[in-house]
């Protein structure tokens, strides 16, 4: 077997319950992830979002919403200031640069506070990322900044779990 082949577990699909924290408890929704030849597709359906707001004063906006798989299963609030920190950072096993780790995921855009996407990813199967956690952050990830986007703070946490 090459080293980069990926072992198949027999697991072909997962979730993660979605629940806002301390400063956005109205968050409440799923993420779905879908074996498909080659990689995942992957659905988020969340609703209570904060509306979007404009950066100011140097402060970063509200809105978009980075969304990444971060290292840990754990979403304990922890601090209510800056919240499910337990949850590591994203998750980038093949340590690649920001911007093509495998947990970063496309940013989510509230809709009255209702966000929904589904989108198809190479960069891993449902049984790589079981145990790990989804996080939905206050701004919007800049794919370029080290180590994880400048996404702000962490808003709303689910943990990965086989369907």
């Amino acid at each position: 077997m090459r080293g980069d082949a990926k072992v198949d577990h027999g697991i072909r699909a997962a979730f993660a319950l979605i629940k806002g924290g301390p400063l956005a408890p109205d968050i409440r929704g799923v993420v779905n992830f879908i074996d498909k030849p080659g990689g995942t597709y992957v659905c988020v359906s969340v609703t209570g979002l904060p509306a979007y707001r404009p950066a100011t004063d140097g402060n970063l906006p509200i809105g978009p919403h980075g969304f990444h798989i971060h290292e840990f299963g754990n979403c304990e609030a922890g601090d209510p200031s800056e919240p499910f920190k337990e949850a590591g950072g994203h998750w980038n096993p093949t340590n690649q640069p920001h911007g093509n780790h495998a947990g970063d995921f496309p940013v989510l855009f509230s809709n009255h506070g209702r966000a929904e996407m589904c989108f198809f990813t190479d960069k891993f199967k449902v049984s790589d990322i079981i145990g790990k956690s989804v996080i939905i952050h206050e701004s919007p990830d800049d794919y370029r900044s080290q180590p994880a986007g400048n996404s702000g703070k962490r808003l709303a946490c689910g943990v990965i779990k086989v369907l």
